[in-house]
């Protein structure tokens, strides 16, 4: 699981799964409807990015891995983190908070004029709903 995540994480990170690098894959698979992994791959390499090219760029995930983000660890301090989740917690919550009052209940219900109502938590945590209507 850690591995993945950090496979994932820094992947996304450096954009090396955005459409430029390799290709529009839920389009290409759309037109493709394998039957089989074999013959989606076989497509995929074919017809969207060679083996070549994703081969280049597992490569370059490796050394953003192992150069960029290895220096960038070693030089987070404790203090850095408890300052993060301070900031995440206290600052970007409220930020997010005055923008949620600003746009969806300052603006949309106007707009609609119907009552917006805040999702409870747990339809925030499962089904990642922040708001619904009656």
């Amino acid at each position: 699981m850690a591995k993945e995540w950090i496979l994932n994480s820094v992947m996304n990170r450096f954009q090396l799964n955005f459409k430029r690098n390799v290709g529009p894959t839920s389009e290409s698979i759309r037109k493709c409807a394998p039957k089989t992994v074999e013959e989606w791959e076989e497509y995929y390499f074919k017809n969207v990015k060679s083996k070549d090219h994703i081969t280049k760029l597992g490569k370059k995930l490796y050394v953003k891995i192992t150069e960029v983000v290895q220096a960038k660890l070693d030089g987070i301090t404790e203090q850095d983190c408890i300052e993060y989740l301070i900031n995440l917690v206290i600052h970007r919550t409220f930020d997010g908070y005055i923008t949620e009052i600003e746009t969806i209940y300052g603006q949309l219900e106007k707009i609609l004029e119907i009552k917006i109502e805040p999702a409870p938590d747990d339809w925030d945590r499962l089904f990642t709903v922040d708001f619904f209507i009656y």
